[in-house]
């Protein structure tokens, strides 16, 4: 289905905002005592190309009714460079991402935050924390459209943080690796997926700029991964119970026997304590064997 052209909305006022705090979001077309259906929605979103549906549900006036968000991102990302209009942009970003519903839900709301937030007060088009507005208005929107209250969380959530990985190219330290993984949390794939996504562009080479970054970035998630949840794993045996059982006052052999009891942890996972004593034991009548040889 072809795509017609949309008109960009007028020009914002000299009252453009960026904080969120000063955002209006009361003033938005929200209807508190209506539940509307999602399954129409649903649908168009789970089908392999859902360009053709999320055209017609803007065009026939259903959205105007049901999600009125969307329509309204038909305004242009540069009224004066004529750049992609947010609305076609959304619909090809949906169109790209994995046809699971969760993954679905936040491309389609990934961007509707930047007609409250589009300011020129700062040497050209701005959309200043438009992923937290648009997440607000998400919660808001979800509800009253049918969806639980556990899927109207993580679609916010995804919102939220789909523009964290834009800064990565910057050059993040393995702290703020961790952080981004850590505030996805199970969303983690689901949000990995929008990024790749969310790239447009009719430039081959900035596509698959992106896509490689967002490789290398997975495999770092993983590597760091392993290497905190190695460092997290601890002997079966403390310090004392290690004297206790072999008679040692504190010293280096204490320091030799944890040694041994955290590697026996990391190689061969978690044994139940008979069987760690047992290993302990037989470990240190080696050690005394070895050390009564040498003495002689």
């Amino acid at each position: 289905m072809s795509t017609p052209h949309r008109a960009p909305h007028s020009e914002p006022g000299a009252d453009d905002r960026d904080s969120v705090d000063e955002l209006a979001l009361d003033e938005l077309d929200f209807d508190d005592g209506a539940v509307l259906r999602c399954d129409e929605l649903n649908s168009v979103l789970v089908v392999d190309d859902p360009r053709q549906g999320l055209w017609e549900l803007v065009e026939s006036g259903w959205a105007d009714q049901h999600l009125p968000e969307l329509p309204a991102l038909a305004l242009e990302q540069d009224p004066i460079h004529l750049h992609k209009d947010v609305l076609a942009h959304t619909i090809a970003v949906v169109a790209q991402s994995p046809p699971r519903l969760r993954v679905r839900l936040g491309a389609l709301f990934h961007d509707i935050g930047k007609p409250l937030t589009r300011s020129f007060s700062h040497g050209g088009v701005t959309f200043r924390n438009h992923e937290a507005v648009g997440a607000k208005m998400t919660r808001r929107r979800m509800p009253q459209m049918g969806y639980s209250r556990e899927l109207t969380d993580e679609v916010a959530r995804l919102v939220h943080l789909s523009g964290r990985f834009k800064g990565y190219d910057t050059g993040w330290t393995d702290a703020a690796v961790r952080r981004y993984a850590r505030d996805a949390g199970l969303l983690l794939g689901d949000l990995n997926d929008m990024v790749r996504s969310d790239c447009t562009s009719r430039n081959v080479k900035r596509i698959q700029a992106l896509h490689d970054a967002l490789d290398r970035f997975e495999v770092r998630i993983s590597r760091l991964a392993r290497q905190q949840a190695a460092a997290e794993v601890r002997p079966e045996m403390n310090g004392d119970e290690v004297m206790a059982l072999l008679g040692l006052a504190p010293g280096p052999e204490v320091g030799q026997a944890m040694k041994f009891l955290l590697e026996l942890r990391r190689t061969e996972g978690e044994l139940g304590d008979d069987e760690v004593r047992r290993r302990l034991h037989a470990w240190w009548a080696t050690q005394a064997s070895v050390e009564h040889r040498s003495d002689e």
